[in-house]
């Protein structure tokens, strides 16, 4: 299975200099990237271009941004439409806040229209609202095809959920994933691990995919190890390719 294999920059959050997460991407095998708000300041347009300039000059592609939270600001909310324009991108990882729908779904869509972008809400586990398949359910059939899912298959983990599962419910609104894996303390306490070494099952999550058609970005997410986070990326790049190679 082809994939289009990227990482989150939170994973860099240890190092605010873009150029220098451009070149830890590049050390952990990658060349695509989702920004987080660690190091784009999406309320300053009149730095989006050296942010963009930065990655595309060291050969990194911008492919989404997230996770960004949304709640009926339209002003505020242009501003990441924007950043996603100028960086030639199509996609968003989001949140919503509760205490704003349905108004925050209909600015979202209608600004996803109008810039051609396509939204992926973040399942961010069993203390979020937007954690549950029954409540995502709920969501995507009182929106629009522009809102759909990326799976974060460590946080379903977390929200008593089979990731694989949730693949074949939401194939046709998954346009993203964020492949990140969990261990659980005995006080439930989640803990990364490199992917595939913990409760995911790698092999069935693609084979899982293939069967869908699954074309979207597939995003690592890795948040241990801070301050030194590519030998652990590295070996999630090599366990994913192992287990998208073998379907």
């Amino acid at each position: 299975m082809e994939l289009r294999l990227g990482v989150q920059s939170y994973c860099f959050r240890h190092f605010k200099d873009n150029q220098k997460v451009a070149s830890l991407v590049r050390e952990c095998g990658l060349s695509r990237i989702e920004l987080c708000g660690v190091h784009v300041n999406f309320s300053a347009p009149e730095t989006f271009a050296a942010v963009v300039g930065t990655y595309q000059q060291a050969g990194v592609e911008i492919v989404s941004t997230g996770v960004n939270g949304l709640a009926n600001r339209e002003t505020e909310e242009r501003k990441l439409f924007d950043f996603l324009r100028q960086a030639g991108a199509g996609l968003m990882s989001v949140s919503f806040d509760i205490n704003t729908m349905p108004d925050c779904f209909r600015t979202a869509e209608r600004l996803a229209e109008e810039y051609g972008i396509n939204l992926a809400i973040h399942n961010h586990g069993g203390r979020h609202w937007l954690g549950s398949s029954e409540v995502l359910t709920y969501v995507f059939k009182n929106t629009s095809n522009r809102i759909g899912l990326c799976l974060d298959t460590a946080w379903a983990l977390d929200s008593g959920e089979n990731p694989v599962a949730m693949v074949e419910k939401f194939a046709s609104r998954l346009y993203a994933l964020h492949i990140k894996d969990f261990i659980f303390e005995r006080d439930r306490r989640p803990r990364d691990v490199v992917a595939g070494k913990g409760n995911l099952n790698l092999k069935n999550l693609f084979q899982t995919l293939k069967k869908v058609g699954f074309s979207g970005e597939s995003i690592i997410e890795y948040e241990g190890d801070v301050e030194n986070p590519v030998p652990a990326l590295g070996k999630c790049v090599a366990s994913i390719q192992e287990a998208a190679a073998t379907v």
